[in-house]
């Protein structure tokens, strides 16, 4: 294995500190499917019309221009970082028509480059670019840079990216005039589906705008990225709903793979909605090790006894559902409040914040949950987004088939039941519809979204035993669908390689992107 560079005292303490923002999209992720294999997007064999896109030249400059926030534009001006654009069809079937722009940010190979690592950081929603950024210091500590330029890149609708996907602004966010999710979205009639349909495609300049916005797209757009990147065949990273465009990617293109790391797979054989309540037990099983973690002090705001821990949870929030508190001039919800505490149970790290939060919260002080909600969202200190909503819901409504209103309902009854720390009628006693009701355009999905794939070069999966988010069995049954190697990880976060800080992770997943060393069978590490 090729030796780290580290940053003495400084590596893991970062790596620790990121956890929790680098993986803030990773929660809201959708079922999506395949479609059936596109024409071959290389070679002689490629469409004329697509051509012109395949061999587009990039033009690395500055990116001032690709920042869309003062964090950003910060984190962007580093001289060690790069940006380009590259130009994409907005519908693939009509290669010659309206063009989407993908935004591309890298940090160039300290050595003789050996190809492009393409980053994404899941979501939908999360911006590559941003991840990138954030994480630079791990990166160059990283012998993967200096053999492979590290490519972030911001999938259609995203960051950077154009067209930009709007259903509400960064201050109806704010002020909790958005669609609020708690365990399902809060949609309960027809006519409100129509409504967010409607202002979401005023707001993203069309329905042609809205509804390319999916995941098969994202995936034909990964694949000029390779190309234009001057890649012969991609080496990939992606987190959560990333280690999905990557899987993909794999089933679409599997002669064009060199290597993909899925880190936080999600399970390729469930429903779109086995796999929300998936997700949702997950979460209450970080939430009752929290509790136990907090049961060790006599002061424990949940109590002493952690099988009580969701009865105290309730009698502290319940009053915000009739009267919100403030904090720093904004009303805190119910809503913001289960958020923060999902936030902050991504990562063990963040525990003793969430029992510090619940703690000022009962006693009338909202301001560090709405930082939890705010950290979970990746708001900026200027008011910004990030963390693209509006676009996960577009991708959503497009990968996942659509439920009936029967269906979401007894949704919402099943995450009751299965986490009960959400079980308050303002998240489950409604008759629910839907956000996808009223979408312009049916979705492109299947459930399950993922067959086995056969003849594939070997993937590497990582999946962490107590992911929150992505629980341990979907990284099993990716791992099998895909015959990749898997690396199990035994922790409580979301996403472990660089954001875990555990060396033993970083050297595997490593040895496996420089030089195609897959590990042991039985591979173990601990974060």
């Amino acid at each position: 294995m090729h030796p780290r560079r580290r940053l003495p005292g400084r590596s893991r303490r970062l790596a620790s500190g990121l956890a929790a923002t680098a993986t803030v999209a990773l929660f809201l992720l959708a079922g999506c499917t395949p479609a059936p294999p596109p024409p071959d997007s290389g070679g002689g064999g490629a469409d004329a019309a697509l051509r012109v896109h395949l061999e587009q030249q990039l033009a690395w400059g500055g990116c001032e221009d690709t920042a869309t926030n003062a964090a950003d534009a910060e984190l962007f001006a580093n001289p060690a970082l790069e940006c380009a654009s590259v130009e994409v069809p907005l519908d693939y079937d009509e290669p010659e028509g309206e063009r989407a722009h993908i935004a591309l940010l890298r940090l160039p190979a300290t050595g003789e480059a050996e190809g492009s690592l393409l980053v994404n950081p899941g979501g939908p929603g999360g911006s590559g670019t941003n991840l990138v950024a954030m994480t630079l210091p791990l990166w160059q500590a990283s012998p993967v840079a200096e053999r492979f330029d590290i490519v972030g890149f911001d999938p259609r609708g995203i960051g950077a990216s154009t067209p930009a996907l709007d259903c509400y602004t960064d201050d109806e966010y704010d002020a909790g005039a958005a669609l609020r999710f708690g365990v399902v979205y809060d949609i309960t009639s027809a006519e409100q589906a129509a409504e967010l349909a409607e202002r979401c495609a005023e707001g993203s300049g069309g329905i042609a705008n809205l509804v390319n916005a999916g995941s098969t797209n994202v995936v034909r757009d990964m694949d000029i990225l390779r190309e234009v990147l001057g890649d012969d065949q991609l080496t990939y990273l992606g987190y959560s709903y990333g280690s999905q465009l990557g899987a993909m990617y794999a089933a679409t293109y599997p002669e064009k793979v060199r290597a993909i790391v899925l880190d936080g797979a999600i399970a390729p054989d469930l429903t779109a909605q086995e796999f929300r309540v998936s997700q949702f037990t997950g979460l209450q099983a970080r939430f009752d090790d929290l509790a136990a973690f907090c049961a060790e002090s006599p002061d424990c705001v949940l109590g002493t006894d952690p099988t009580a821990a969701n009865d105290r949870l309730h009698e502290i929030v319940r009053p915000l559902i009739e009267t919100p508190s403030t904090a720093d001039g904004r009303e805190v919800s119910v809503w913001d409040v289960y958020l923060g505490i999902t936030g902050g149970l991504y990562s063990q790290a963040r525990w003793p914040d969430v029992v510090a939060a619940l703690t000022a919260l009962e006693a009338g002080r909202a301001d560090e949950m709405l930082a939890l909600r705010d950290t979970f969202y990746g708001r900026t200190a200027d008011g910004a987004y990030p963390l693209d909503l509006d676009t996960n819901i577009a991708v959503r409504c497009m990968d996942w088939p659509r439920l009936t209103p029967e269906e979401t309902t007894a949704l919402a009854r099943k995450v009751g039941e299965v986490a009960p720390m959400f079980d308050l009628d303002v998240f489950t006693a409604a008759n629910y519809h839907s956000e996808c009701a009223a979408w312009p355009a049916p979705p492109t999905a299947d459930d399950p979204w993922l067959a086995d794939v056969e003849d594939l070069p070997e993937t590497l999966v990582v999946s962490v035993t107590g992911d929150p988010a992505t629980p341990h069995e979907g990284g099993i049954a990716m791992a099998r669908a895909l015959g990749a190697r898997l690396l199990t990880v035994d922790g409580k976060q979301h996403g472990a390689y660089l954001l875990g800080g555990s060396e033993c992770v970083d050297d595997v997943v490593e040895a496996y992107l420089l030089d195609l060393e897959s590990p042991p069978a039985d591979a173990r590490c601990n974060l």
